[in-house]
């Protein structure tokens, strides 16, 4: 039977106070540090800070826990340097996973994984969880905190149905059958009690760095249910929001859609944010992967691509007006020019398409948040910073997809001229 939301949270506090062997405890740290002051919330469909409309530049920096391990497969010092180069660009947003599920034997993994067994963690990658968010903090920024993932890159989903089942992985190559697999998820009790335990360890843990428990840390921005959480059920979008507003009341929750996928015919944006639990919508944007541009056919994009994606965003913004929430581009990305080096991995080859991809999209953000709408920022995907395929690790794409597909690099000039352009004017938004 499953449990009620204030059954198990009395249960997994009550679990987590006397399982200190299976979850490490916070490592020693420097004492509290500074954060942003304040929580962003909503009102009247729009996203406010200590008053005022908020609006953010954002970037997905899905790697940055496992980057910020102090031990050989972290390296803080560049974390530290990729924070600092993306506040300098005026990203105040970063979309984190706080969540990648083991064992680290798997293949397409985030490694090493936080958690290495239901209730068990990798107490280095914890840690680096909490200095991440402290240091995101000192530099005013916040995290979108990603608590599972719909596909196999973290584990996720489909991670928790290997548990349950004891059943190998269908890895993609055949994706309606890892999708169905994945999907799996949403219907097992003993999976529903291992994640709300997991959310529960994270939204009470205090992070040694800031001397602040998570709930309480206006560093963080809000809690998203997963990574693209397709096929999920409305009562499991309606129970997990509340189970997390139970735990917490000072942070926003939201799902992690993509909203309406061309593929997913039965996915609706409407019921999926409709939950009362659920404070904003999500949409993710991806003209490759939906068969809408070619990098080898550049023609494409402004035949194809970019008119689709224009209008996909149009009438899910219009959808999110209805609603009367606040709207996020939490994803969206291009392939560098193939024509460049005939390879559209390698880092070398331009930008000058996906440059032309981010500021239309750019420009309907802005031109949404002038008119009142529901837009209020957007997360471009992926930062890779300092990191090359076949160089340092941890560039923007992850373990399942070809280095360098979408990541944006500290040297692609044009790019991030775009990227700081954006973030200056919604700076200027909020004057």
């Amino acid at each position: 039977m499953r449990k009620t939301v204030l059954g198990i949270l009395l249960l997994s506090l009550a679990a987590w106070g006397c399982r200190g062997d299976k979850a490490p405890g916070p490592a020693a740290g420097n004492g509290p540090q500074a954060a942003p002051a304040a929580f962003v919330t909503v009102r009247n469909g729009r996203f406010m800070l200590s008053g005022r409309p908020y609006y953010f530049a954002g970037a997905n920096f899905w790697q940055g826990m496992n980057l910020a391990v102090d031990g050989p497969s972290g390296d803080r010092p560049r974390l530290l340097r990729e924070l600092d180069r993306l506040r300098d660009l005026g990203i105040t947003n970063l979309r984190v996973m706080a969540s990648s599920e083991g064992p680290d034997t798997e293949p397409f993994r985030m490694v090493p994984a936080l958690m290495t067994r239901p209730g068990e963690y990798n107490g280095s990658v914890l840690d680096g969880l909490d200095f991440l968010l402290a240091e995101m903090g000192k530099r005013g920024q916040r995290a979108v905190m990603v608590l599972n993932n719909f596909w196999q890159w973290s584990g996720g989903m489909a991670q928790y149905v290997s548990w349950q089942e004891k059943t190998p992985i269908p890895y993609p190559g055949d994706y309606p059958k890892f999708i169905a697999y994945s999907a799996r998820f949403y219907g097992y009790p003993e999976c529903q009690d291992w994640f709300r335990d997991h959310i529960a360890m994270i939204v009470g843990r205090t992070n040694p760095y800031t001397g602040l428990k998570y709930r309480d840390d206006p560093a963080v921005f809000s809690w998203e249910l997963a990574n693209e959480p397709r096929r999920s059920p409305q009562s499991w979008i309606d129970e997990t929001s509340a189970y997390i507003r139970s735990l917490d009341p000072n942070h926003m929750v939201t799902t992690g859609s993509e909203g309406a996928p061309p593929e997913e015919k039965d996915q609706d944006f409407i019921r999926t944010h409709g939950s009362p639990g659920i404070d904003y919508a999500t949409i993710h944007i991806w003209p490759q992967n939906w068969g809408w541009y070619d990098p080898r056919r550049p023609a494409s994009y402004k035949a194809k691509a970019e008119p689709l994606a224009i209008a996909y965003f149009r009438k899910l913004a219009g959808e999110a007006q209805a609603l009367g929430k606040p709207l996020v581009l939490e994803e969206f990305g291009l392939a560098r020019d193939w024509a460049t080096k005939r390879d559209n991995y390698n880092p070398a080859s331009t930008t000058a398409t996906k440059d032309l991809y981010y500021a239309a999209l750019y420009r309907l953000v802005e031109d949404s948040i002038a008119a009142g709408g529901p837009v209020m920022g957007d997360n471009f995907w992926a930062w890779a910073g300092e990191a090359r395929p076949g160089g340092l690790p941890w560039v923007g794409d992850p373990p399942h997809e070809p280095a360098g597909w979408y990541s944006v690099y500290d040297a692609d000039a044009s790019t991030i001229a775009v990227i700081a352009g954006h973030a200056k004017k919604l700076a200027e938004l909020m004057k």
